[in-house]
């Protein structure tokens, strides 16, 4: 019997901790589950009523993976103090006001009635979202804007700070600037979520923000495949959800010039994949760049120059460098001895300057082929005559004049790094932007570039066209502009970033969801303060802004398996 009531012990002992590890993974689970913030009920064939599920167990649906709706801002403002207390707006009853005193103007009256449609996006009678004795009803925003606003263009340096405060008697909005308004109302169009019975609830707030860069880019590349205008006007929607202001128009490159110009039609004509399809018309150009300014976004249009122009030598004969090899007949870079070359891009940078009203012109000058200078007898004698031992001092004698050229049209000029390759810092404007593109040393590089005191961008650790598996945009949130060895005064010439999607494989089809919200992790890194790096924070929020801009029309790609709630199917 000894034997047998030992084994049966065992049994006892060993069914006891069967289940002991069954219940620590159930918790583990559950309180994993609560941190991610994705939330679930059990044991009810009731829909669940809450601001975050939709489904019941009479559908076979599940709230496990449902996305929690919290009125989460992103990105994270710089200051925030949120209570428990809830009030509820009604589409019936809440408006947007101007406080007494406050300057007016139609960019805000277009944005009041914008984010009406933006906050009110679900049917009324659908959600119940309706006032009652028992909530407190939010019935007015009102405005403040201290500087007048009336045909205003967001420029560099443009004031973005706002105070935001909801309370009990009303919701207050302060700043300096119209486009610190836009912010603003970005952010309180973010703090609302369905609670309760699917109540328009907005938690008691103080906000007190403003952007840690002042620039805060998208680039767009229309070259390698053409983007139809509806497409860029959905994404400068998707930059104001985000915060973006600057969208970098990577317009014309080696496979098609689609801009149609004024001074040099045949561009297009001949160098467009289809010269009445595929082509940015005068009045797109007006119309895109009337949609950013609505927006607070600037526009900042890029011709690269001398290399990355073969579309351009087929409606511009002559204009780039003729060479042979054994391949046969090659076209290379625009020709930079010829002063027909000057002579025309003075004409093109003189029309650039009437259409684009950005004070930043993109003139390119990275990966030039050397390959036709290299071959041609006019230029190696050009280069013997003023003592060019080699072709990045050719190049650089190019790009200065360019570069006075757009000075003397009251512009600023914006280069990739290879113009202020090391040694060549000095060769351009203290005012030029450096745009560092190249991974792997690019801390060094915004080191090497701000040491010569100029301003830089960041973008070689966002490429966005680059893709792989799994949550991939955990990178992109961790890379810091300012993380590299250098002075204060250096890391004050670092203006911000941007997110870059080049064209090779992508197009209209796929450009939204590849950029967002890979694009969003960008976003938070430009505006939020220095120490906002809690990635489970960020997850988390993330997830919830995700499904806002599904809600909002974007089809924002998913960062894991999951569900949104409100989003019709």
């Amino acid at each position: 019997m000894a034997p047998n009531l030992c084994r049966r012990r065992q049994w006892i002992k060993l069914c006891f901790s069967l289940v002991s590890i069954v219940l620590c993974c159930y918790a583990a689970g559950v309180f994993s589950l609560l941190r991610s913030g994705y939330t679930t009920r059990a044991g009810s064939d009731e829909p669940i009523k809450s601001s975050s599920l939709r489904f019941s167990r009479k559908t076979g649906g599940t709230g496990r993976y449902v996305v929690r709706e919290a009125g989460h801002v992103w990105p994270k403002p710089q200051h925030q103090v949120s209570t428990v207390d809830v009030f509820v707006l009604s589409r019936d009853t809440f408006n947007f006001t101007y406080a007494p005193g406050s300057h007016r103007c139609e960019i805000l009256d277009l944005a009041f009635g914008r984010y009406t449609e933006i906050i009110f996006s679900i049917d009324e009678a659908a959600t119940g979202s309706k006032c009652d004795a028992d909530t407190t009803c939010l019935v007015v925003l009102e405005v403040s804007v201290k500087e007048s606003c009336k045909g205003a263009s967001p420029h560099l340096g443009a004031k973005e700070n706002y105070e935001l405060s909801v309370a009990r008697e009303g919701v207050k909005l302060k700043t300096d600037s119209v486009w610190g308004a836009l912010r603003g109302l970005e952010t309180f169009s973010q703090l609302i979520y369905r609670g309760e019975h699917g109540l328009y609830t907005v938690n008691r707030t103080d906000i007190q923000d403003f952007p840690r860069f002042p620039h805060r880019g998208v680039l767009l590349d229309t070259s390698r495949h053409f983007v139809p205008v509806k497409y860029i006007l959905q994404n400068l929607d998707a930059m104001a959800f985000n915060k973006f202001n600057v969208f970098h128009w990577h317009i014309v490159d080696d496979p098609s010039f689609p801009y149609e110009s004024i001074a040099f039609p045949e561009l297009s004509k001949k160098g467009a994949f289809h010269p009445d399809t595929h082509v940015y018309t005068q009045k797109d150009v007006r119309t895109i760049l009337e949609y950013a300014r609505l927006r607070g976004i600037r526009v900042v249009p890029e011709f690269d120059t001398p290399g990355h122009t073969l579309s351009w030598g087929h409606g511009q004969p002559g204009l780039l460098t003729t060479c042979y090899t054994k391949t046969g007949k090659q076209r290379g870079a625009l020709n930079p001895v010829l002063e027909a070359t000057y002579q025309f891009m003075g004409k093109l940078l003189q029309e650039i300057k009437d259409v684009f009203p950005d004070q930043l012109v993109h003139l390119g000058g990275d990966e030039v082929n050397f390959a036709c200078w290299k071959n041609d007898a006019e230029i190696t004698q050009f280069m013997e005559k003023r003592g060019f031992d080699y072709y990045v001092k050719l190049q650089t004698y190019y790009v200065q004049r360019i570069m006075k050229n757009v000075e003397s049209l009251g512009k600023v000029s914006a280069v990739w790094e290879d113009v202020a390759a090391k040694g060549q810092e000095g060769s351009v404007p203290k005012s030029t932007v450096i745009q560092v593109w190249r991974p792997g040393k690019w801390a060094q590089k915004m080191a090497q570039v701000t040491r010569h005191g100029l301003r830089t961008i960041l973008s070689a650790c966002w490429y966005l066209d680059l893709i792989s598996t799994g949550e991939d945009w955990p990178p992109y949130y961790r890379c810091d502009p300012h993380a590299f060895n250098g002075t204060t005064d250096q890391k004050d010439l670092v203006l911000g970033g941007e997110a870059c999607l080049w064209g090779e494989y992508v197009d209209w089809t796929n450009l939204l969801s590849r950029l967002w919200p890979r694009a969003s992790a960008i976003a938070e890194r430009l505006w939020s303060s220095q120490d906002t790096t809690d990635m489970e924070d960020a997850s988390v929020r993330l997830g919830e802004h995700r499904c806002r801009m599904i809600r909002r029309g974007i089809p924002a790609q998913p960062l894991r398996p999951s569900a949104c709630p409100f989003v019709p199917v």
